[in-house]
């Protein structure tokens, strides 16, 4: 069960035992997938590369797919479940203080997308872990389908929430809010782009079978993911001032200041 993060003044209560600026846990929430999904495919080039860039075409290719990287052989496997496994609960407490700074700075009207918008963010962190969990090669069906909820899920969330900061706010944006949704347009922007081409290169060796055209897809498929974890990173900014603290009396929770 996750925590309660409730928002308080620096000043209220007793003195807190602990208190970590909300920015060196975004950081280092981030740095779980992103250092394991970079582990996963230098190791699968330097010691996987034959099998984990080979495909049924039988043409040369130099980059292993994310599933053939991530999901089919080990230590590769062990390491990004791990990863996706310890990141889970705090990027659900993430959704649910998104979920309070909806409710201070977006107008009454939109507030129903708001709460679509953190569902989808939770229905998109558990659908990672099931595709995480059971790859290709352990179980097609439930794999493939956690990857489109996953796709789904994200795409739409990324585009929700960026419109809701930028047209539903009854607060003016201060500058590092400013900051984060300049990122969130752009990273959206290339993540749908590197969706689509990877998508078409997909189709396209498939159907081909052309000498490096699987290694496009793969690299396409590397900015999806990457593009996805630094649009949740844009929290950094957004809530930039917070701290989460703990004290004996009230348990874990955000304060400012």
């Amino acid at each position: 069960m996750l925590p309660t993060l409730t928002t308080y003044n620096r000043l209220d209560g007793p003195k807190p035992l602990f208190r970590i600026p909300f920015g060196r846990i975004a950081i280092t929430v981030v740095s779980l997938p992103l250092s394991s999904f970079i582990f996963c495919v230098i190791w699968s080039l330097l010691f996987e590369f034959e099998r984990s860039t080979s495909t049924h075409c039988d043409v040369p290719n130099y980059l292993p797919s994310i599933s053939a990287a991530i999901g089919n052989y080990d230590p590769q496997k062990t390491v990004w479940r791990l990863a996706i496994t310890l990141q889970l609960p705090a990027r659900l407490a993430v959704s649910k203080m998104y979920m309070q700074y909806y409710k201070d700075t977006i107008r009454r009207s939109r507030r129903t997308l708001a709460v679509i918008a953190c569902l989808l963010n939770m229905i998109e962190n558990f659908a990672l872990l099931s595709l995480s969990l059971w790859t290709s090669m352990d179980n097609y069906p439930i794999h493939r389908n956690s990857f489109v909820v996953f796709i789904a899920c994200s795409e739409i969330y990324m585009l929700i929430s960026y419109f809701l900061i930028k047209n539903g706010r009854k607060v003016p944006l201060l500058p590092m809010e400013e900051k984060s949704l300049l990122y969130k347009r752009n990273l959206f922007i290339i993540n749908v782009t590197a969706f689509i081409l990877a998508g078409y290169c997909f189709m396209r060796h498939n159907s081909l079978c052309e000498p490096g055209v699987y290694t496009f897809f793969a690299l396409f498929e590397y900015v999806v993911v990457l593009t996805n974890m630094a649009y949740h990173m844009t929290s950094y900014w957004d809530f930039h001032a917070m701290h989460v603290t703990f004290d004996w009396e009230r348990g874990l929770y955000l304060s400012q200041f």
